[in-house]
């Protein structure tokens, strides 16, 4: 018997584990820094462990496969910070809180 590998690939093109919101590039980037597939769960408690093993299993075969996509998935990330870099620095969030506190 053969299962079907628990992902899907959602409209913009992010492939998530099983049945969550969880990237396959978030367990893959948690299982190369050495985590195993019990923390990852820990850490991603939608996620079923049965799913971050098979979905281990299949990088781990399919890597080569793979790596365009993950490629792609840095560059998209690298260009979202770049763009809110700003609004997501902690350099000044001290003092736009106070801002936006006093402007209420």
């Amino acid at each position: 018997m053969v299962e079907a590998i628990p992902l899907k690939r959602d409209a913009e093109g992010v492939y998530r584990v099983g049945d969550s919101r969880v990237t396959l590039d978030l367990v893959v980037r948690a299982f190369n820094r050495g985590a195993t597939a019990e923390e990852i769960v820990q850490d991603f408690p939608s996620l079923q462990l049965s799913d971050v093993y098979q979905v281990i299993g299949y990088y781990l075969k399919h890597g080569a496969e793979l790596a365009p996509y993950f490629e792609q998935r840095d560059r998209e990330e690298c260009e979202l910070l770049a763009r809110h870099e700003e609004a997501w620095s902690p350099k000044g969030l001290r003092e736009r809180l106070l801002a936006r506190r006093t402007s209420r």
